[in-house]
């Protein structure tokens, strides 16, 4: 049997997961979280073969999920389903230690079957979100400017970022613009929306 952990936010769809994928005969869902911290309590607890993961999560990202489980248990493979087809996220999952990545309209069979592969050691991502991820090209930004963006994107003053993160406003003015120029947009809400839309934040 395949040892399956599901981490998904939204209970309705979590349940719905966990009792499709348990109809399958070689599929038993051994844990259910809705936050980060309970899948990796959950995964630490019962040692997964593979933790299906959510992205965008209450209390923080699948994909920094990925990467403690690669770190903690390497033996457990990750497979990230989402609703967020970006390229960078995709990238991201990657460099997480994921093995799979599928967006969430594919149907509960390819899903099983995804699992099954994944365990069996292939790597499986979705085949236009990959095409994407290659015309897209790698994240330009750094961290400190993802940090930013991150504050930026819901329309925050360069006060307030700079509050947020304890930096100086020049600071954050120099982070800004060093974004804004590598996103090739005109002001950083533009830059902060495009980063979120590819994968970047």
């Amino acid at each position: 049997m395949i040892r399956l952990l599901i981490a998904e936010d939204q209970a309705m769809m979590r349940g719905a997961l966990a009792l499709l994928l348990n109809l399958e005969p070689d599929i038993d869902v051994v844990a259910e979280a809705g936050t980060t911290t309970e899948a990796l309590d959950a995964a630490r607890r019962v040692r997964p073969d593979v933790a299906l993961l959510d992205i965008e999560m209450p209390d923080g990202s699948g994909l920094d999920t990925a990467a403690t489980l690669r770190d903690e248990l390497p033996d457990c493979r990750v497979l990230i389903v989402t609703t967020f087809g970006r390229p960078g996220y995709l990238r991201r999952a990657m460099e997480a230690g994921a093995t799979g990545f599928l967006v969430k309209d594919a149907p509960v069979d390819q899903l099983a079957a995804v699992i099954r592969r994944v365990l069996a050691g292939e790597r499986v991502i979705d085949p236009a979100l990959a095409a994407a991820a290659l015309s897209t090209g790698p994240n330009p930004l750094s961290d400190r400017e993802r940090d930013v963006l991150r504050v930026a994107v819901d329309g925050a003053t360069v006060a307030d970022i700079a509050s947020r993160l304890h930096l100086s406003e020049s600071t954050i003015r120099n982070y800004l613009s060093a974004a804004i120029g590598k996103t090739h947009t005109r002001n950083r809400i533009e830059a902060a929306h495009r980063a979120r839309s590819n994968g970047w934040i």
